[in-house]
């Protein structure tokens, strides 16, 4: 919700706002001016005229009960959101994995290349302070995410699909329905669409938009249009060459991981379509400093990188380790300490993470961080461990419910040498800091 917000200050309206507790997103909110409440009471929403709730916010919340009852106008954010591409020049950037690293990147781009955009990202943006920004321009990159349904109210004026996986089944209730979402966005957009041409699930969003002349492909392939030749990790990052339409042009990045190449791969492309050029966009990717919680490098401890991640469904963990694997400062082993996330997708989907930790030496899981989910009788994090087991009965794997068990578990793994990457969407993130707080 804090972009939205900082960008409809941006924009000249008078916003306020509440969350339940302080963080350093209320700071950066009310130094822009925007007045925040800790705490959820009727007498912030006093003579507003539109209140906005996320998916995370119940109905009965009282907030959300005075407004409707004073006649404000009450909207989930997606009807913001839905409302600001109308009146802009929009690019949406969609798909399973990598949108905020793609968005993020796209924004650096546009505004190194002086096009000026305002922004809607939902990760932190190193170069931008936070996750949003607002520019002179009628240009707006926005995330549009697909598990509530804010994908499928948006008329994107050009559309990115960075690839197309299975998740959300408690939204959708299948694979097929997740795939024509991206379909419908992809036939709803007024200009370009740029899509992953080495992804299968991907098809569908090809075949709808196959021999438009807005209908750009990404990808290591040989038939795509902007594609990615000659890829190698470096100490730094990594480096690749990208080639569109006769153009040819070497990027540096200190973004990790083949999959890196193919979010800066689809970034590269609409911004071309743009009319930046190659070089200019190689220059952006090159000082690009990334995203919160992708692959961040949060402390070197007793010989041991300590590395935070947002990852949480397979392919982005496989991705993960990938990257851990071609990290300078390994010497040793690589640990994975996972943390599943949201009852209903463990339980649909717990043998699906069978087969990703495959790169790791040492993996360590916790039990299912609830994301405001109810929990499920017999649904914890013990699934993923038992489908990992069975896939994999020779690796170690460690059963760790309490976050106190993960600490004392790498605790008395861990060597100098070694790359701890711990990874999830939910509050797994300060793993770091508790395990080098035991051991200091």
């Amino acid at each position: 919700m804090s972009p939205i917000a900082l960008v409809l200050k941006g924009l000249g309206h008078d916003v306020s706002g509440s969350d339940m507790k302080m963080s350093p997103v209320i700071d950066t909110l009310r130094g822009a001016g925007i007045a925040v409440s800790v705490g959820h009471s009727p007498e912030n929403v006093s003579g507003v005229d539109i209140v906005t709730y996320s998916t995370a916010i119940p109905a009965d919340n009282p907030e959300l009960l005075a407004a409707r009852r004073d006649g404000s106008v009450v909207c989930h954010r997606s009807a913001v959101l839905a409302a600001l591409c109308s009146s802009t020049d929009s690019i949406a950037v969609a798909g399973t994995h990598g949108k905020t690293t793609t968005s993020a990147l796209l924004s650096r781009i546009l505004v190194a290349s002086g096009r000026d955009p305002s922004c809607i990202v939902g990760g932190d943006v190193a170069e931008f302070g936070g996750g949003a920004r607002t520019g002179s321009s009628r240009r707006l990159v926005l995330e549009a995410d697909e598990s509530d349904g804010t994908l499928d109210v948006l008329t994107p004026g050009h559309l990115i699909v960075t690839n197309v996986d299975v998740d959300h089944l408690d939204y959708f209730g299948s694979f097929e329905e997740v795939q024509q979402s991206f379909v419908d966005a992809a036939r709803r957009t007024t200009g370009f669409v740029v899509s992953n041409a080495d992804d299968d699930r991907s098809a569908p969003v090809r075949a709808e938009t196959s021999g438009s002349d807005t209908s750009v492909t990404f990808g290591f392939d040989e038939s795509a249009d902007m594609r990615v030749h000659d890829f190698s990790p470096t100490p730094a990052g990594g480096k690749f060459d990208l080639a569109f339409r006769g153009e040819r042009h070497t990027f540096e990045t200190t973004l990790r991981g083949a999959h890196n190449a193919l979010n800066c791969a689809a970034a590269v492309a609409m911004a071309r379509l743009h009319g930046v050029s190659l070089a200019e966009s190689a220059e952006a990717v090159r000082s690009f400093r990334g995203v919160g919680r992708r692959f961040t490098e949060r402390a070197v401890h007793r010989g041991v990188t300590f590395v935070d991640d947002y990852a949480h469904l397979p392919a982005e963990i496989e991705a993960a380790l990938d990257s851990a694997r071609s990290h300078p400062g390994l010497t040793g082993r690589v640990i994975a300490v996972f943390q599943p996330n949201r009852f209903h997708r463990i339980a649909a989907m717990a043998d699906a993470y069978a087969d990703c930790f495959a790169r790791a030496d040492c993996v360590v899981i916790t039990d299912v961080y609830a994301s405001g989910t109810e929990p499920i009788e017999g649904v914890t994090g013990e699934l993923v461990v038992d489908a990992v087991r069975a896939a994999h009965p020779d690796s170690t794997v460690v059963w760790a419910r309490d976050r106190s068990d993960v600490v004392r578990e790498v605790l008395a793994y861990m060597q100098p040498g070694d790359v701890c990457v711990s990874m999830g969407c939910g509050d797994i993130e300060t793993f770091p800091d508790d395990v080098i707080g035991a051991a200091s």
